[in-house]
């Protein structure tokens, strides 16, 4: 897979571009250049810092979709060990696009759930792009029964476009499928993180999203549509998606302020794909320490605090009714 710079990346290719040519040119003609190089290397660690911290809204969803940004499945071998793949929803199929098992999380036996994208054309199209048909949503809340069967907590790593919206998946009940996920993730007496690690899509992210605990890597989106979707319906136009992308209040940042989020993960400069280690030690940090702290809730509690955080969002009026 070609790794094309994003757009904001452009001047950083280009000043890492001319420090390559000046270093092969030194070496072919024997020339002394090591004054020159580091003025450019301090001229390029000053770039990537400035432009890494003042990303705008849309650069940061076009790191979450990075083709080489890590995957649940990426995860599942560096933050957790001993992962056990389950599959299928006991009445249709396997969904390749969510994946989930037992793992084990600092030595604590979790069940974890996640989406799954693909690094190759080929795989995308079994993983049909990390979005799932409803036997997808329904695989993963017979895992999550079985967590709850056995009093173990879930972990969630969230990363889609969205829930498929193909005639068979509709047929088969895509929207009910999420709308029972919603349903029973509320009910669970067990500790629930959810942790958005890319791209956090509509109802397709959020039926994996109900939990006590909501994490979001700093590059990564949650949003109930794509900007280039709201830019289509609002301005007609899906070239109006960096006005859509500040419009939508997708990034971490963003959600943080407004009270969704409990906790950013930070991700290397650059972004989490490069530096994979680095991003999942972070992240292994911030799920162990959110595991820890909900298990010492008694279920009733965990679920009574869980009710209030959802409650309290957004902002509420009451009016009176039409004709009193």
């Amino acid at each position: 897979m070609t790794d094309r710079p994003l757009d904001f990346e452009e001047g950083i290719r280009e000043l890492e571009a001319q420090i390559e040519r000046l270093e092969s040119l030194a070496a072919q003609h024997g020339l002394e250049v090591g004054d020159e190089v580091r003025l450019l290397e301090e001229k390029l660690a000053q770039l990537r810092q400035h432009s890494y911290e003042n990303m705008s809204a849309v650069a940061r969803v076009q790191l979450a979709r990075h083709p080489k940004r890590p995957y649940t499945l990426d995860y599942a071998e560096t933050v957790f060990s001993d992962f056990v793949e389950l599959h299928g929803d006991r009445s249709f199929r396997d969904d390749e696009a969510i994946i989930g098992g037992w793992a084990r999380l600092d030595g604590e036996s979790v069940m974890l759930i996640g989406h799954q994208k693909g690094r190759d054309m080929k795989e995308n199209l079994r993983r049909n792009f990390g979005m799932p048909h409803p036997e997808g949503y329904r695989k993963a809340l017979r895992l999550m029964q079985l967590a709850d069967k056995f009093g173990r907590p879930i972990v969630t790593l969230i990363d889609t476009p969205g829930a498929y919206p193909g005639i068979g998946a509709e047929e088969r009940g895509q929207a009910e499928a999420i709308a029972r996920n919603l349903r029973e993730m509320a009910r669970l007496h067990v500790p629930i993180v959810a942790a958005v690690i890319g791209e956090g899509g509509s109802g397709g992210a959020l039926a994996l999203g109900v939990g006590d605990r909501l994490l979001m890597l700093e590059n990564s989106i949650y949003s109930v549509i794509s900007p280039e979707g709201c830019a289509a319906i609002l301005w007609k136009s899906a070239s109006a998606k960096d006005k859509a992308a500040e419009a939508l209040k997708l990034t971490a940042g963003d959600l943080s302020k407004l009270g969704i989020v409990d906790e950013i993960v930070p991700e290397p400069i650059g972004g989490a794909h490069t530096d994979a280690d680095a991003t999942a030690a972070a992240l292994r940090s911030a799920l162990i320490r959110s595991v820890h702290e909900l298990k010492q809730l008694e279920p009733a509690a965990l679920r009574r605090q869980r009710w209030q955080k959802y409650e309290s969002l957004g902002a509420w009026r009451e009016v009176a009714s039409v004709g009193t």
